[in-house]
């Protein structure tokens, strides 16, 4: 069973940072996709960032482009998130999915594993 297990959440005065993992045990039998979801309270889930299996193909939210970072480290079965010029509205449910579609997409409907999520809350 493939699972994925967010960490590095907390709380952070804005203008802060924080870099969150997501650690995969038993991986998926492909090459996948690796992307960042939040949600906000009252709000859907929405797209952060995502990182194909190589890492040659990365895509950003425009609300997060120039603050945050999407890396992996193929070798420890980790992706990361760094989160840099942190805001309030950043405060959510961060969670990490793993994609087996061969794409590297933006839509939830894209992401076939997801990791149970870890709370970042971004004070003023």
């Amino acid at each position: 069973q493939v699972r994925l297990v967010e960490s590095g959440g907390g709380l952070v005065q804005a203008g802060g940072s924080l870099r969150l993992s997501c650690a995969i045990s038993k991986r998926p039998d492909s090459e996948y996709a690796m992307g960042w979801f939040r949600q906000a309270p009252g709000k859907e889930r929405e797209f952060v960032a995502t990182i194909n299996w190589s890492g040659a193909i990365i895509r950003y939210a425009d609300s997060v482009k120039g603050r945050f970072t999407i890396s992996r480290v193929n070798a420890k079965n980790t992706v990361y998130l760094q989160m840099n010029s942190l805001k309030p509205e950043d405060t959510a449910v961060y969670y990490c999915a793993a994609s087996t579609y061969g794409t590297v997409g933006t839509n939830r409907g894209e992401y076939d594993y997801w990791g149970l999520g870890t709370q970042v809350t971004v004070s003023s």
